[in-house]
């Protein structure tokens, strides 16, 4: 029998910069903060640290995304090599791919164009992180 896995309960992403990722998670996206590190000098950010690794725990509806601040400052995300290829975030329609168009740029944020893949009856506007991760919003296509 297989597993009876239902959906993705939480991931993580290594970022370089906790603070800029925390910022674009939250200020982009509409994540909210459900947990973070406490300082170096607290007593209990050693114990913590073996399940926060220095970094936040945010969430968005029942997703929970933690971000861990372990990767070098010239280190960059490479979707060619083994591990995620991108994450997608699903938004209500295609006004939603349009208006997160405009955010972007008023941004700067690195971004393709609002693509609609008939075959899966969807529209999908392609974004990078901070560390350049691969994103997308994904909406129903208008039928």
């Amino acid at each position: 029998m297989p597993i009876a896995a239902d959906g993705i309960h939480h991931l993580r992403l290594t970022v370089t910069d906790l603070d800029r990722s925390r910022r674009f998670y939250t200020g982009l996206l509409g994540f909210d903060v459900a947990a973070e590190s406490p300082p170096p000098d607290d007593p209990s950010a050693e114990e913590v640290f073996k399940i926060l690794f220095g970094g936040v725990v945010l969430i968005r509806g029942n997703l929970l995304l933690g971000l861990r601040p372990m990767a070098s400052a010239g280190d960059r995300f490479d979707p060619d090599r083994v591990g995620l290829d991108h994450l997608s975030f699903g938004v209500p329609g295609r006004g939603d791919l349009e208006q997160a168009l405009a955010l972007f740029d008023s941004h700067g944020v690195t971004h393709g164009e609002i693509t609609t893949l008939a075959t899966f009856g969807i529209d999908v506007l392609p974004f990078e992180d901070p560390d350049g991760v691969q994103l997308e919003l994904t909406a129903p296509a208008a039928g």
